[in-house]
């Protein structure tokens, strides 16, 4: 079973909803709407998931892979300040986790096994209990080797209490690279997570990866089969896309139409157009889309970077003359346009640093298994201590590009502006590219501070933020 949009509530309708409701909402990964979907079952103040093996419809074949149900995951929506209560059954074969990627939990909540928690062993049950009081678009995978690479993945979305922005409807992409079930490893191979993850791509062209990956899939669907968004002339339209692919980082754009970003990582900006987002994975951007066009099929394009690849949806407006849907190829001539960039994004809500300079500094090189000249799990531990403001810049001499996740933080970019953006993912450029950020150290446990290109991770491109 795959996802892909329905038609949405009305705002007023879901607010409603999910105040009665007064726990976490599952609903599908797509337009808003207030009913359940896949295996995950409502519970006495929250609800369950179970991670399981299913297969999946791609474009008429029928693929084996593991997953909750649906492809991607069911969506889970509350309220900021609403307390998150899910109970994870693991029918699997392995051991699981799942981790609240861009949340900032408790450390014994965050889904990282042999460091904030043992792993779920199969038949096994697991209890994840937090409140949740910052709004943003967020993401829920599994945590346990390359199970992300599969389809143990959902769109996690934690509304605000009083929302600033204004639409009328709203679509969560989630863009993913897929090759489970799709050669003689089932994508899970001797191949997977091992070797050499610096490869030189021979340019220089924006490479996060070197794997193949033989489909790209928007909301679990294929580019023959592509999610509908449903959209009227004048409406206004929030998109929440969101990069959850193990080795791909995507190009995003609409033809036809141009992007106003407004948050990144779930945290807001000031309002800027782009006709394009580049997406590193783990990274998400919410943008707002005026539907300016008189009527017809549009296509929304996602373009693997550095690599072929191509994955779509279509934005097609009703009450007009039924309209042919774009050749599956056609690509938005908006993917050459402007690209977000993280020096044009000004945080609208800023860390609150103190004067002065930072408490820690870390100067760290990566490389495609390594950072700062260590591996995982033999790498030592990056101290700090609570209350510490620190600061962490990278410098990147491989050649790929690498998205750095940091849990169970929020950290801020550092720009020309700054203000640069608050994000939990942040991409560094390769054959020396630099990126430097800071974080207050508020949360205090073992956080995990790694490469989002999973086989890099996998490799060892893994550091460990310890209080001390």
């Amino acid at each position: 079973m795959t996802g892909g949009p329905h038609a949405p509530a009305t705002r007023r309708q879901f607010l409603g909803l999910t105040a009665a409701a007064g726990f976490a909402l599952v609903t599908g990964c797509s337009a808003r709407q207030p009913t359940a979907a896949g295996p995950s079952t409502s519970t006495p103040g929250g609800l369950r998931l179970t991670a399981a093996p299913m297969r999946v419809d791609l474009a008429g074949s029928e693929i084996p892979t593991w997953g909750y149900g649906t492809l991607p995951g069911p969506e889970i929506r509350l309220r900021a300040g609403d307390r998150l209560r899910v109970e994870l059954d693991n029918e699997l074969p392995d051991d699981t986790t799942i981790h609240w990627h861009g949340l900032a939990p408790p450390n014994r909540m965050d889904g990282v096994p042999g460091l904030t928690q043992d792993p779920v062993a199969p038949g096994e049950r697991f209890t994840y209990e937090f409140e949740t009081p910052t709004a943003g678009s967020f993401m829920y995978h599994a945590h346990v080797g390359m199970q992300l690479d599969r389809g143990l993945y959902g769109p996690l979305v934690v509304e605000p209490r009083s929302e600033e922005l204004s639409y009328d409807r709203e679509y969560t992409l989630m863009l993913d690279d897929w090759r489970d079930g799709m050669d003689a490893h089932g994508g899970h191979g001797a191949d997977a997570g091992h070797g050499s993850a610096a490869e030189d791509d021979g340019g220089d062209a924006v490479s996060f990866g070197g794997r193949s990956y033989p489909l790209l899939l928007v909301n679990g669907r294929p580019p023959e089969d592509p999610p509908v968004l449903e959209t009227r002339p004048g409406d206004r339209l929030r998109l929440r896309v969101m990069n959850i692919a193990a080795d791909t980082g995507f190009r995003f754009a609409i033809a036809g139409h141009r992007l106003t970003v407004t948050h990144t990582d779930g945290m807001p900006v000031e309002p800027i157009p782009v006709d394009a987002l580049r997406l590193g994975m783990g990274e998400r951007y919410d943008v707002l889309v005026e539907s300016a066009q008189r009527g017809g099929a549009w296509q929304v394009g996602v373009q693997a970077e550095g690599r072929g690849g191509w994955g779509r949806a279509v934005l097609r407006y009703g009450g007009s003359p039924a309209s042919s849907p774009p050749a599956v190829a056609q690509r938005p001539g908006e993917l050459d346009g402007r690209l977000v960039a993280y020096a044009d994004l000004l945080a609208r809500e800023p860390l609150t640093l103190p004067a002065g300079s930072p408490d820690r500094v870390y100067d760290l090189e990566l490389s495609g298994t390594q950072i700062g000249g260590q591996s995982y799990p033999d790498a030592d531990p990056l101290p700090v201590a609570e209350g510490e403001w620190v600061r962490i810049t990278m410098r990147n001499t491989s050649a790929k590009w690498h998205p750095m996740h940091l849990h169970g933080h929020h950290f801020q970019v550092l720009t020309p502006t700054g203000r640069g953006p608050v994000k939990d993912t942040a991409t560094v450029a390769a054959r020396g590219g630099v990126l430097s950020f800071d974080f207050l150290a508020t949360n205090p446990g073992d956080w995990l501070f790694h490469c989002h290109n999973h086989h890099h991770m996998e490799d060892g491109m893994v550091r460990v933020v310890r209080y001390r």
